[in-house]
């Protein structure tokens, strides 16, 4: 195994210096302030984007906000769909900000970002609904939004990802609205066991088992089956026309073996899926261009596979 990234380890030591208290002690608003004063030191400055815009779209219980990032005003575009995210429990339009900004940029595609809401105040199946029920208002807004309803992709990094998945999923199902690729970042992909890489990276790579542990306890109801698809996608069968996918992990990552077996259950169903592992990353790094050395080419790359699929 190779060592991690220099930059990241900057970053890795930044963190243990910190001493931040047990997550057992720590509110999940008190988490989300600490993420919130550490979010602009995390990136590397970027050039300004065309066009910016805050919009609403229909949740499953009532609007959410969204944002709407373009290198081009025209209509008719292909877009990501983009979920953030933040085990669940954090994130938001200014957490992925950042992110968003570089996948427009470098893919040339229109990226919506949409602000699902969050456990605890709203657990499982809340943030998968509102996913859902924005994908479907905006393909059935397309005008509105400047989209084109055939070139449609979902996307997300980690928990986001999974609401990338379950949307996917649902999609192929239910027959539209069609999602023409995915995207994913480190997808949480099941929440049953544990795996070789969450045992072996369990602390100090950033992402840690009692991080994970807190995540799920706010977000999985305790009588919940985490069998259930929308949980734990990796333990069901893809449906039969499930979109392509490119999947990332990183090598220092506890979700890098159920990122990778993802992967190879979309490949094993004959569903197309590239793979790409940046063994040397953690968890989390395409949001931290300012300490990896890999993070902004691996976003081109991801943005510029998407706007291929889209055409």
């Amino acid at each position: 195994m190779s060592d991690v990234d220099p930059k990241t380890r900057v970053l890795l030591d930044m963190i243990a210096a910190l001493g931040a208290p047990p997550l057992s002690e720590t509110t999940p608003q008190q988490f989300r302030d600490m993420r919130a004063r550490s979010r602009d030191m995390l990136n590397a400055p970027i050039e300004p984007i065309a066009l910016v815009r805050n919009e609403i779209v229909a949740g499953a219980d009532g609007p959410l906000r969204a944002r709407l990032y373009d290198t081009s005003e025209d209509d008719a575009r292909p877009t990501l769909v983009y979920y953030h995210g933040g085990g669940f429990v954090f994130g938001d339009l200014e957490s992925h900000d950042a992110l968003c900004r570089r996948l427009a940029l470098h893919g040339g595609v229109r990226v919506i970002a949409i602000d699902y809401r969050l456990a605890p105040e709203h657990p499982f199946p809340a943030p998968v609904d509102d996913a859902w029920a924005a994908f479907v208002d905006i393909a059935a807004r397309h005008r509105h939004f400047g989209v084109d309803p055939a070139r449609l992709a979902v996307g997300g990094d980690s928990a986001g990802a999974n609401l990338a998945i379950a949307t996917a999923r649902r999609a192929a199902r239910e027959g539209r609205p069609a999602v023409k690729y995915q995207l994913l970042f480190y997808p949480v992909t099941q929440s049953v066991k544990s795996t070789p890489s969450r045992e072996r990276f369990a602390e100090g790579y950033f992402l840690t088992r009692e991080t994970m542990d807190w995540f799920d306890g706010h977000y999985l109801p305790k009588d919940v089956d985490r069998h259930d698809e929308r949980i734990s996608p990796l333990l069901a069968p893809p449906p039969a026309g499930l979109a392509p996918a490119l999947v990332v992990t990183a090598g220092f990552d506890p979700l890098k073996d159920e990122g990778r077996d993802y992967a190879d259950l979309l490949k094993d169903a004959g569903i197309e899926c590239r793979y790409v592992d940046y063994p040397d990353q953690i968890h989390g790094f395409v949001s931290f261009t300012a300490f990896s050395t890999v993070a902004e080419a691996a976003i081109a790359d991801a943005a510029k596979t998407v706007a291929d699929a889209l055409g």
